[in-house]
């Protein structure tokens, strides 16, 4: 396990600045992230809370990805009033574990407007980010056509597959300029660390002897 470095303790310090400021239960899902963490210490983090109208009531979530030296660390909270009054709500809690070295695509999708005018220091309008580590596709089917306009013909379904676990987009005008750029830089931590070497294991740096006598060790105890 990590010991608490002043490093470690900044990270941290930094994870729980950004759920407060973010305001949506922030003690409750500050506790479940720690303790999903596992003492492991935060490299990177991305907090991103979604707000939605549906006519008289008000949902939202928030989606806290921490990123370690061999972990991804999802954490996923929506609230759901119980009565009509608000006064009863209920909060569902989800956290996942990824090890890193099963991460197989980081996508980053940007929107820039008016590309002709673009400038080093222009930030993008939006940014998606996608990551897919179980191997699951979604497909997304709808009916084809063709170019004719006049055509009513059956022209069956046409779809697309896309392979991802998480999808998080964080927009300017709604989120901030900030946010779009704590999203690219959560990104490039995560492709650093999921690019990088494995580390060697532990038996690479035992003397053969003691990495056979572990062996039958372990042999042995398996057959009793």
């Amino acid at each position: 396990m990590d010991t608490m470095t002043p490093s470690a303790t900044s990270a941290r310090r930094s994870l729980d600045e950004d759920l407060n400021r973010a305001g949506f239960y922030p003690l409750l899902v500050a506790d479940v992230v720690h303790d999903a963490l596992d003492e492991r210490t935060p490299l990177s983090h991305l907090v991103h809370l979604e707000t939605h109208f549906d006519r008289n009531e008000v949902h939202r979530h928030i989606t806290v990805l921490v990123l370690t030296e061999d972990m991804l660390v999802v954490t996923h909270v929506d609230d759901q009033q119980l009565d009509e009054a608000g006064q009863q709500v209920m909060a569902q809690i989800s956290t996942e574990s990824v090890p890193v070295s099963q991460i197989s695509s980081v996508v980053l999708s940007y929107v820039y407007v008016q590309p002709q005018d673009y400038q080093p220091s222009d930030l993008a309008r939006e940014l998606t980010l996608s990551i897919a580590w179980s191997g699951g596709q979604r497909v997304d089917m709808g009916p084809a056509g063709c170019a004719d306009p006049q055509c009513d013909a059956d022209h069956g379904y046409t779809g697309t597959i896309v392979q991802d676990d998480i999808v998080i987009r964080v927009s300017a005008e709604a989120d901030g300029p900030q946010a779009v750029q704590n999203a690219k830089a959560f990104a490039r931590a995560l492709r650093k660390v999921n690019t990088a070497p494995p580390y060697p294991s532990r038996s690479a740096d035992m003397p053969a002897s003691r990495q056979r006598l572990g062996g039958r060790l372990a042999r042995n105890h398996h057959q009793r």
